[in-house]
């Protein structure tokens, strides 16, 4: 990943990406977080069953913006375990103040009171 694309956005939070669902085609919007990690750009959620996971699995080019700009890219399913894992330890870096919040899913996933519904993606932007 360029540079002074990490240099630039990789202290803000959010981004918007654009997806499209796979029966209409029309595009949908949805403000996600995002990690820098060194050259690799991530995204996830807690949730594989929201609607823009869904999306992306099924049509992995996406759009972010982020800053004001716009990018056109890719998602790629993290399937590996270790991949996701070491993607979500970027997202609990970036996002320490949720970590509490994060920490109480992954106890509960553990007792067995909640299942472990997160998901990654790698993004390669266009």
């Amino acid at each position: 990943m360029r540079q002074k694309f990490v240099i630039k956005f990789a202290r803000l939070s959010c981004t918007k990406l654009t997806h499209v669902g796979p029966k209409t085609e029309k595009p949908h919007e949805v403000t996600i977080w995002f990690v820098l990690d060194g050259d690799r750009l991530y995204i996830g959620t807690a949730n594989v069953n929201r609607q823009w996971v869904c999306n992306v699995q099924k049509t992995p080019k996406i759009r972010l913006s982020i800053g004001g700009e716009t990018f056109d890219g890719a998602v790629r399913f993290l399937a590996d375990r270790t991949e996701h894992e070491h993607a979500m330890a970027a997202i609990r870096r970036k996002y320490w103040m949720y970590v509490p919040i994060m920490a109480l899913g992954r106890i509960l996933t553990a007792m067995g009171v909640m299942r472990d519904n997160a998901v990654s993606f790698e993004v390669t932007l266009s």
